[in-house]
């Protein structure tokens, strides 16, 4: 049967898939009644604030493709989400972006306060690699030390903290369509080609089988900060469940600014068919995954 994207089964999916991970991250980051508890508050209330958990179903579903073990590839997934939820609460800090919504919600040092969420931050972090190197990840050693490797470059200095750091510089010089792309492969591509990539790991997937999945990540990162950017020019608090209008008041370059909306649109869309078309070696096992690039296009938040 033809390949048709419906986006109520999509979003029963998304939802289920989410549910999935908060739960796993629920039990991953206990709460106890030490000293320390307050970091631990911050933690969960950092991760488990909701969201839709885009990179845990890249995740969930590129497992799936190679019939990974659902209770390995959930662990992946809340790791890597932990990961992400890290960076959130950083990024809102005084020092970076000074954000005091996120999801909605006052975000972890307006809940909490400055020091409390750095260290938040942290201990997702380093949580995070350690569920990855517990052997309830996968029983093979060399596979858990390709993912600790993985997430490692895909989050560090050659990936999101170091496009986290040229989104800084961004707002003291103006950067041109390639550096802008340069960054945005770093600071939002790294964890989603983790996410795709991870599952092959997991399950032992051939060179060409990462290869499509590095290729599918690569142009789905990109539509997926087109789209960011488009939301930042163009939508309103209420629906991003973030302040909008940054980008423009900082005078950073971005694809909107240097594409027009209309370019920029068109551009997430031809990248959104170019992921898309990296499927087609896995056929239909990969429709949830081709249901990702359509709703990353389409999305309104």
């Amino acid at each position: 049967m033809a390949y048709r994207y419906d986006p109520e089964i999509f979003h029963d999916r998304l939802t289920r898939d989410a549910d999935y991970v908060t739960r796993a991250m629920d039990t991953l980051l206990p709460m106890d009644g030490g000293p320390e508890s307050r970091l631990m508050e911050a933690m969960r209330y950092a991760a488990l604030l909701g969201g839709k958990r885009v990179r845990p179903y890249l995740t969930l579903n590129t497992a799936a493709l190679f019939n990974v073990d659902a209770k390995c590839a959930l662990r992946v997934a809340a790791a890597l989400e932990m990961v992400h939820c890290y960076s959130l609460a950083h990024d809102d800090l005084p020092a970076m972006d000074d954000d005091d919504l996120r999801r909605g919600q006052p975000t972890c040092h307006v809940k909490f306060d400055e020091a409390t969420a750095i260290l938040a931050g942290d201990a997702l972090l380093t949580r995070a690699f350690e569920v990855l190197a517990e052997e309830g990840t996968h029983q093979d050693a060399t596979v858990r030390a390709e993912l600790v490797k993985f997430l490692a470059k895909a989050s560090g200095p050659f990936g999101m903290v170091g496009g986290q750091m040229l989104d800084i510089v961004a707002s003291q010089h103006e950067l041109d369509m390639s550096e802008v792309a340069r960054l945005q492969r770093m600071k939002t591509g790294g964890l989603i080609d983790f996410a795709c990539v991870s599952g092959a790991i997991l399950g032992k997937a051939t060179d060409h089988a990462r290869q499509k999945l590095h290729g599918y990540a690569h142009d789905l990162g990109l539509a997926f900060q087109i789209v960011d950017d488009l939301l930042d020019a163009t939508g309103d608090v209420a629906t991003v469940g973030k302040r909008t209008g940054k980008d423009e008041n900082q005078g950073k370059a971005t694809f909107v600014s240097l594409m027009g909306i209309d370019g920029a649109r068109e551009q997430a869309e031809r990248l959104g068919a170019q992921a898309i078309e990296h499927l087609d070696v896995f056929e239909e096992k990969a429709d949830p995954l081709r249901d990702m690039a359509h709703f990353v296009v389409s999305r309104v938040s």
